[in-house]
C-alpha cells in the first residue's frame, strides 16, 4: 500500500477571513518552509491572489525553494457551495464562479512568472461549478473535497461535471482532505471527524493517532493512502489573543483557532513530519499528485 502527504498551506489573511492582516503570511512563511527543508519534502502553496499581489517576495520565496504554487480564490472568497452558515459569509452565485477564478488565476500567475494547475477554495467549500470552472481553465489539481462532510470519497478520484462529489470523467483530479473516518461523530456536519487544528492544539502525536487509524482501514479496503492536510502560514506566527479590533469593529476568536500558533506550532509541524516518515509515507504536492496519477493511467 502506497502513502502519501499532500501538505497544503492556505496564503490568506491571519485568521482565515477574520482579519486584513498578513502578518502570518510574512513571518510565518520562512519558517514553514525551514521544517519542509529539514524533511526534503515538497508541498503546494496556495495563494489567495490578493496575498500574491501584496507579498509577491513571499511567492518567490516559496518558488525558489521548489515548492508549487497555487491558488486560493482572489479574496478568500466562498466560491463554493455553502456547507453551515456563517452571518456575513455568503458564496458568489455559480455564474460568477469561472470569472473568479480566472480572475485569482491570472493575477497569482503574473506574480509567479508561470502557470498554475492546483486549487483549493477557502473552507473546503467546493461545487460542481467551481470544480468545471477549474477543468475548463486548465487546472489538473483540486483539494477542497471536505471528507467528513460528504464522507464517500476517500481516495483522489476524476469527478462528475453533474456533480462534483462522484466519480466521473473528467481530467481534473480531487484529492478529499484528511477526516478520520473511523470514529463516531457527533456533530451534525461531522466536523469533529474533520482533524484541523488538533497537530497544534494537542500535538502531533494527537493527530497521528487519527492518521493511524484511517492507514489502518486503507489497509483493511486495499486502498493506497493519501493523507491531505490544510495548513496555514498564520498558524506558524504567534496571533493576536483576544479581541482584535479593526475598521467599524472586532473579532473574538474562538481560543482553539490561535492556541499555539508560532513556535509551538513550528515543532508539532516537525515531529509531525518526521512520524508520517517513519510509516513509510512520502510528500507530494497537489499538482505531482495529478501528474502521477495521469502517467499511471496512460
Amino acid at each position: 500500500m502506497k502513502r502519501r502527504v499532500m501538505l497544503g498551506f492556505d496564503m490568506e489573511t491571519d485568521i482565515g477571513s477574520w482579519t486584513p492582516y498578513y502578518e502570518g503570511l510574512v513571518h510565518g512563511t520562512p519558517r514553514i518552509l525551514e521544517v519542509l527543508a529539514r524533511h526534503n519534502a515538497g508541498a503546494t502553496f496556495f495563494f489567495t491572489g490578493e496575498a500574491a499581489q501584496l507579498h509577491p517576495e513571499i511567492v518567490a520565496m516559496v518558488d525558489e525553494a521548489g515548492h508549487e504554487t497555487g491558488c486560493h480564490t482572489l479574496y478568500h472568497e466562498t466560491i463554493g457551495d455553502e456547507l453551515f452558515s456563517i452571518p456575513g459569509v455568503r458564496p458568489v452565485l455559480p455564474e460568477e464562479c469561472y470569472h473568479r477564478i480566472e480572475v485569482a488565476t491570472d493575477v497569482v500567475q503574473q506574480v509567479l512568472g508561470k502557470k498554475i494547475v492546483s486549487f483549493r477554495a477557502p473552507r473546503l467549500w467546493g461545487s460542481t461549478a467551481m470544480v468545471n470552472a477549474l477543468e475548463d481553465l486548465g487546472y489538473i489539481a483540486d483539494a477542497s473535497y471536505p471528507m467528513y462532510y460528504y464522507r464517500d470519497r476517500l481516495t483522489p478520484y476524476h469527478p462528475s461535471r453533474e456533480d462534483w462529489t462522484k466519480e466521473g470523467d473528467m481530467k481534473i483530479l480531487e484529492i478529499p482532505n484528511f477526516a478520520d473516518m473511523t470514529m463516531e461523530s457527533t456533530d451534525q456536519y461531522g466536523r469533529d471527524r474533520d482533524q484541523w487544528p488538533l497537530f497544534r492544539t494537542e500535538g502531533a502525536e494527537a493527530l497521528m493517532k487519527h492518521v493511524d487509524s484511517m492507514l489502518a482501514m486503507y489497509e483493511s479496503k486495499g486502498l493506497d493512502a493519501v493523507i491531505c492536510l490544510y495548513l496555514h502560514p498564520w498558524e506558524f506566527h504567534e496571533m493576536p489573543q483576544g479581541i482584535i479590533h479593526y475598521g467599524e469593529g472586532a473579532v473574538l476568536p474562538d481560543p482553539f483557532i490561535v492556541k499555539n500558533c508560532g513556535e509551538p506550532a513550528v515543532k508539532e509541524l516537525d515531529s509531525l513530519m518526521g512520524m508520517l516518515a517513519e510509516r513509510g509515507a512520502a510528500f507530494a504536492g497537489a499538482g505531482q499528485l495529478a501528474k502521477n496519477r495521469l502517467k499511471a493511467e496512460d
